[in-house]
C-alpha cells in the first residue's frame, strides 16, 4: 500500500452526526469516490493519485465502515445520501462531482435525486438504478438468481455469524474469486480488506445496508412511481461479465437522466471494475469529469 499512497491524508470529518473518516489528495474541483460493500476507500488506491493531479480528489470511508462511525442505525438511502452532502458542505463547497461503485453508486444515483444542486457529474460503476433493481430483482430469474446473498442477509444474527467465522475465504471468494481479471487482488489486498471488516460494528452495519431494502417505505418510493429525473451529466461504466449484477440492469437507465448520458461497457472485466481495470476506469473518468 505504500507504494501508491504518497501524497495523500487521512483526515476525520463531522457530517449529519456522525464523524467519516476520509482520504484525500490534491487541490481544486471537489471529486467524491464512494465505494460498495465490503469495502472501504482503498477501493479506490488507484483512482486517486490519477484523479488528484487536476482535482480534490476525497474518499470517505462510508458510514460504518473502517475508520467511520458505526451508528446501529442510519443506513436507508436517505441518511446515507444526507451523509455525503453534508461532507460535500463541510469540505466548504457548493457542488462536486460524485462517483459511486455499487452501494456507493446506489448511494450517489439517491444523492442525485434528493440533493440535485450538491451534484456537478454524475458517474456510475456497475450500480444499477435503485428504481431498475427494484424491478428486476423480483421480475427476472436471473437477478434473483445473483441475488440470493440480498434475500440470505435480512435473516437476523445469522449472516453476521457466517461471515465472521469465515471472515478470510469470506474475503477471497468475494474479491479474489469474484474478479474477472484474476490478477487484481492480489494476497496483500485481501489482508487489508480482512483487517477493516474485522473492526469492531462494521460487518452488521455493512448488512444493514443491504436489510434497509426491504422495508416498505423503500419499496413505496420506487415501485411504480418515477423518480425526479437526475440533472447531471452521467457516466455509467459496467464491467460485462459482473457475476452480482446482471448488465440487463442498465437498459433503460437513460429514462433517470435529464442531461447527457453515456454508458460504456469494459470487456473482460467483472464486478471490481476500477480495480480490475484501473488505467481503463482511470482515463473515462479524467476525459468525463474534465468536460467540467
Amino acid at each position: 500500500m505504500t507504494a501508491i499512497s504518497s501524497g495523500w491524508q487521512h483526515r476525520f470529518i463531522e457530517t449529519n452526526r456522525i464523524r467519516l473518516h476520509y482520504v484525500t489528495q490534491g487541490e481544486g474541483d471537489l471529486v467524491i469516490l464512494l465505494h460498495g460493500f465490503a469495502e472501504f476507500w482503498y477501493s479506490w488506491r488507484y483512482q486517486i493519485p490519477a484523479l488528484a493531479r487536476h482535482f480534490k480528489v476525497v474518499v470517505p470511508d462510508l458510514r460504518g465502515y473502517n475508520d467511520s462511525d458505526k451508528p446501529t442505525s442510519g443506513y436507508d438511502l436517505d441518511t446515507l445520501s444526507t451523509d455525503i452532502q453534508g461532507l460535500i458542505e463541510n469540505l466548504g463547497y457548493l457542488k462536486a462531482h460524485v462517483v459511486g461503485h455499487d452501494w456507493g453508486g446506489t448511494i450517489a444515483w439517491h444523492l442525485a435525486h434528493k440533493f440535485p444542486t450538491s451534484l456537478n457529474r454524475l458517474a456510475i460503476l456497475n450500480a444499477p438504478h435503485p428504481h431498475r433493481f427494484l424491478q428486476e430483482l423480483f421480475g427476472n430469474l436471473d437477478q434473483l438468481r445473483r441475488s440470493w446473498y440480498l434475500l440470505a442477509f435480512q435473516v437476523p444474527g445469522l449472516p453476521e455469524w457466517i461471515i465472521r467465522h469465515n471472515l478470510s475465504s469470506f474475503v477471497r471468494t468475494l474479491f479474489q474469486e469474484q474478479a474477472v481479471r484474476k490478477g487484481a487482488f492480489s494476497n496483500r489486498d485481501t489482508e487489508i480488506f480482512q483487517a477493516a471488516l474485522e473492526k469492531p460494528g462494521v460487518i452488521p452495519a455493512a448488512l444493514s445496508y443491504y436489510r434497509q431494502l426491504s422495508t416498505p417505505q423503500l419499496w413505496l418510493r420506487y415501485w411504480g412511481r418515477q423518480p425526479n429525473p437526475v440533472q447531471s451529466p452521467t457516466l455509467v461504466l459496467w464491467g460485462e461479465e459482473d457475476a452480482l449484477l446482471s448488465h440487463n440492469l442498465t437498459e433503460g437507465t437513460e429514462q433517470f437522466v435529464d442531461a447527457p448520458f453515456q454508458i460504456k461497457f469494459v470487456p473482460h472485466c467483472g464486478h471490481w471494475l476500477q480495480q480490475e481495470a484501473p488505467q481503463t476506469i482511470n482515463r473515462e473518468l479524467l476525459h468525463f469529469l474534465r468536460q467540467a
